[in-house]
């Protein structure tokens, strides 16, 4: 780690800690800025009904290429219309009534291989997680904090999208182009759009744009455009609830300083408390969003509640 990273570190770890803001007790971070009182407003932003699927695809092709141990989802049948067809579903030992059949499926998955937020429980930092909580406390039997599960039902309340590419007249940002400060606002102000206390961001980046264009590649662990690490002091003076993005690890690949390691990440989840969302597909929402001009909508993507897990898939829609 070189010494300018670790002045930074040290810097935000301090300055931008919400370390015992909502109590020492507290596994939801910054999700907690989404109030009643917020979310009942920004259910007013709703104007047209339109839903848009902001989710990738859980199947057996990809975006996952087997990089940090991640694979794409396995689906299994264990009951089948063809089961049925052959009258091989019974009943207590005889025929299932009334010709009736059923099928039924089990799936085996990384729970980071597609659409997916991160836990607090995620990552840590010199033995801690986010509120001080000790890293022990994740094991190979799970989280007994910080998991999934306590986020069941955050993820829920106005959103807006930066839509970096289309603001810079680009197709899609190259990789390591790290996103600054400037580049959020000029976007917004560009589309028109303020962010409020408790939001949730959405950046477009278009890099699953290159991915469907070029193949899936390095998508799902290699170099991407992201966040630079020196945004993280304006998402927690603008008070942004959670950020998801269009890439595998939302900050900037390779990192700002050499020989780092997902440094934003550190910041973030460790001691901001703010989840971040990976590989959402923003494609469909950002041509509704050209097309009419409204980048704020509402959102509603809860993480499966999944007990001690490090990260959650929901099925996200912002409804606009």
């Amino acid at each position: 780690m070189t010494d300018a990273l670790s002045r930074v570190l040290d810097e935000y770890s301090l300055r931008l800690s919400n370390w015992g803001r909502w109590g020492d007790d507290d596994d939801c971070g910054t999700t907690n800025l989404a109030t009643p009182k917020q979310i009942r407003g920004a259910a007013q932003d709703i104007v047209s009904g339109d839903v848009v699927s902001i989710a990738l695809p859980i199947g057996p092709d990809g975006p996952q290429s087997g990089r940090n141990g991640r694979f794409n989802c396995l689906r299994y049948s264990t009951s089948t219309g063809s089961d049925h067809s052959l009258g091989l579903q019974t009943w207590n030992g005889g025929p299932l009534p009334h010709e009736v059949g059923f099928a039924d499926d089990t799936i085996v998955m990384h729970l980071h291989s597609a659409t997916h937020w991160d836990s607090l429980g995620h990552v840590f930092h010199k033995g801690k997680g986010f509120n001080g909580v000790d890293a022990t406390a994740v094991t190979a039997e799970g989280a007994s904090r910080l998991g999934a599960e306590h986020l069941a039902d955050r993820f829920v309340g106005g959103c807006v999208l930066v839509d970096l590419p289309r603001a810079m007249d680009v197709p899609w940002l190259e990789d390591g182009r790290a996103v600054t400060v400037d580049d959020l606002e000029q976007t917004l102000e560009r589309q028109g759009v303020q962010l409020r206390s408790g939001d949730l961001l959405l950046v477009r980046t278009g890099k699953l744009a290159r991915a469907r264009a070029e193949g899936w590649g390095t998508y799902a662990g290699g170099d991407a455009p992201g966040l630079s690490i020196h945004t993280a002091p304006w998402l927690h003076q603008r008070e942004v609830a959670a950020v998801a993005a269009d890439t595998w690890g939302v900050e900037v690949r390779p990192p700002e300083f050499p020989g780092a390691y997902q440094p934003m990440h550190i910041i973030a989840i460790v001691y901001m408390g703010l989840p971040f969302g990976e590989m959402f597909d923003l494609e469909a929402l950002s041509q509704a969003c050209a097309e009419d001009g409204r980048y704020r909508g509402f959102l509603s993507g809860p993480p499966l509640p999944i007990v001690g897990t490090a990260g959650g898939p929901p099925g996200p829609v912002v409804i606009r």
